[in-house]
């Protein structure tokens, strides 16, 4: 949720990490965010599930590389 957001208001993201236990917005904001970016008109909660759970493993994975740590790369692959 906190990624979208913040692509939404056109924030850079190579610079976000997301803090465990963190909360933002409230659950509406969420679910409205979920079915903005699912890209499935009328999706069912086993397809917002899948969509996050997704979005979830790789936005975990893509923090935990170093390829994608702007204070490694520095400005090498900007928008990457």
């Amino acid at each position: 949720f906190q990624y979208l957001k913040r692509y939404d208001q056109g924030y850079n993201l190579d610079t976000f990490c997301y803090e465990a236990h963190s909360v933002e917005g409230s659950p509406a904001e969420c679910l409205q965010q979920f079915l903005l970016h699912c890209g499935i008109t009328d999706p069912s909660w086993s397809e917002l599930r899948n969509f996050t759970w997704f979005l979830n493993v790789q936005l975990r994975d893509c923090e935990a590389s170093v390829f994608c740590n702007p204070d490694f790369v520095q400005d090498t692959l900007q928008g990457f």
